[in-house]
């Protein structure tokens, strides 16, 4: 069970962000499951938040392999309160906008990237600079027009949405931020000593120390 009394604000909505991607709610009203393959992060969320649940292996999109970790928490209190801000079980196709503070929405956003986005990095073949972008993925369209546009409102930076077809499933929306808009919000969201998953949050700072080749961009707002 997680204190939230003792719980700094900025970790539980960073959780949240988790949970929103990276999570799911069980049906039994109870238990709030984060999965992860990378078991050092999980460990790195049990220790911030003082939980001493056992981390558990276990296999994913029909592999057997158990090679992702699950924490699972087991919280009535939690799973209510993440319901009456917009979360629901089997959100995947149903997650819309949810009730995040302003103030916080900066560590929940990072929550979702560390959850379910990606920070690339490559150089442009013809030009040879160096290009960054963030990517989140959703199933859900409502969950990521939402995004885009407390993304812009809050955080300052224009996204575009790709919508990508799934044969024999549902379209896959894409949020992607090109180069200025993704290091104008990384080095916002990716701040020091800030909870984050250390992968992504090494590239979110190699991505804000990059100026190579940079001009002003449209898709910031000043």
């Amino acid at each position: 069970m997680i204190n939230l009394g003792n719980t700094a604000p900025e970790h539980f909505w960073y959780l949240v962000g988790l949970i929103a991607t990276d999570g799911n709610l069980s049906i039994d009203g109870r238990h709030i499951v984060i999965t992860s393959k990378d078991v050092d992060f999980l460990e790195q969320i049990k220790v911030t938040l003082g939980l001493s649940n056992k981390i558990t292996m276990k296999g994913r999109g029909g592999n057997p392999e158990k090679k992702y970790g699950m924490l699972s928490l087991g919280d009535v209190r939690l799973y209510k309160y993440l319901v009456s801000i917009g979360l629901t079980p089997k959100k995947s196709l149903t997650i819309g906008a949810l009730e995040i503070p302003d103030s916080y929405f900066r560590d929940f956003f990072r929550g979702v990237i560390d959850g379910d986005g990606n920070i690339n990095r490559w150089i442009h073949p013809s030009n040879h600079c160096e290009q960054w972008e963030v990517r989140i993925y959703s199933a859900s369209l409502h969950f990521i027009t939402w995004l885009q546009v407390s993304a812009k409102t809050i955080l300052g930076g224009n996204g575009v949405i790709i919508h990508r077809p799934v044969a024999d499933h549902n379209d896959m929306h894409v949020l992607k931020f090109g180069k200025m808009a993704a290091r104008h919000i990384l080095n916002h969201i990716y701040y020091k000593n800030a909870l984050a998953m250390p992968r992504k949050s090494i590239l979110a700072k190699a991505c804000a120390n990059s100026y190579v080749g940079w001009k002003r961009s449209s898709t910031i707002n000043t």
